[in-house]
């Protein structure tokens, strides 16, 4: 734990803390969850504060084994800095897309999780290494970095244009990667933004 880079390993132990603590603490989790605008419970905070909650131990476990595999690498190249403010971009932009998602649909359900920021970091990880390998559980196919975030995106699209597993953010999930990707595009100077 304590050879991570000091961004990621704050995250996770955030993260770990505050699973723990809305266990012990009432109304934590009311007050930090990310609500719909339209709920009469959205309060600004939300919009990151919702990113260090998890509904279980799975939950928070594999968004934290991923923080892990995908964050570490990108911290030491870009630093704690870049990282830190790569990750608030992501869970910003995930935070949106469910807003935006629960304005369309009625949802009044509120929202929990790190995956938006996974998401990003996910993207970031395929862009800087584009030809690292990845082996997913499931198919135990080794494949290139940008080939696996693709086809992952690909899924939560599908899953979320059909509805499928229930309870699941995927739009935040999307928007969380399309955030991390419009930023490298920005640091990049690549379009949609003018060459810096």
């Amino acid at each position: 734990m304590f050879s991570l880079p000091p961004a990621i390993q704050a995250l996770i132990l955030s993260n770990v803390i505050l699973y723990f603590a809305q266990g012990m603490v009432p109304g934590l989790t009311p007050a930090l969850a990310l609500w719909p605008i339209g709920s009469g419970e959205f309060a600004p905070w939300q919009l990151l504060s919702y990113a260090f909650l998890h509904g279980g131990l799975t939950h928070l476990l594999f968004n934290m084994l991923g923080l892990w595999m995908f964050g570490a690498d990108l911290e030491r190249v870009w630093g704690s800095r870049r990282l830190l403010v790569f990750y608030v971009v992501s869970v910003l932009g995930a935070a949106v897309a469910q807003l935006a998602v629960a304005a369309a649909t009625g949802g009044m359900y509120p929202t929990v999780g790190a995956s938006g920021g996974l998401f990003g970091i996910l993207v970031g990880f395929a862009m800087m290494f584009p030809t690292r390998k990845i082996v997913p559980l499931i198919p135990p196919i080794p494949m290139p970095a940008p080939v696996f975030v693709a086809l992952y995106g690909g899924l939560e699209l599908f899953f979320g244009v059909t509805g499928s597993f229930a309870g699941v953010a995927h739009f935040a999930h999307l928007g969380g990667l399309a955030a991390g990707w419009l930023l490298i595009r920005y640091w990049r100077g690549q379009p949609p933004f003018p060459r810096r």
